[in-house]
């Protein structure tokens, strides 16, 4: 599928659940960023990832994303980890939950997988935490 065509049904519900995980900001600077090049990439994942997968009704948001957390985390995929546990705020996944991910992939992945991983959720959690307290600080 072009973008230029009609986007399929799949693409259009992939597209709102990324846009429900991940915010409405990152998949705008996603889209912005996006070329001719890597356009069937990001129709792919829209579709195949968000479409297929995340759109399923079998888990929940909170599932799947202490699942994908944990897949990312003991493959390696430390940019995206961090970008799933930004998402947290819109999944539902708690810190605790993030807590329970990583000790199965230390005992599942190897403990150097975690202990990076852990590294990365920390920092992720530490800008989370300074954005929200600046946000409460303008507000009131």
């Amino acid at each position: 599928m072009s973008m230029a065509d009609q986007p399929s049904k799949r693409f259009e519900e992939g597209m709102a659940t990324r846009r429900s995980v991940l915010g409405n900001a990152h998949v705008d600077r996603a889209s912005g960023l996006m070329t001719e090049f890597d356009r069937p990439f990001q129709e792919l994942i829209t579709e195949a990832a968000w479409g297929h997968v995340w759109s399923r009704p079998t888990w929940t948001k909170r599932e799947r994303s202490m699942v994908t957390i944990a897949l990312l985390a003991a493959l390696g995929h430390h940019d995206e980890v961090a970008m799933h546990v930004r998402a947290t705020a819109n999944t539902g996944a708690t810190r605790e939950d993030i807590t329970e991910a990583m000790l199965h992939v230390a005992i599942y992945a190897g403990v150097p997988a975690a202990n990076t991983a852990i590294k990365i959720v920390k920092q992720v959690f530490e800008q989370m935490d300074a954005e929200t307290a600046s946000t409460e600080e303008r507000n009131g």
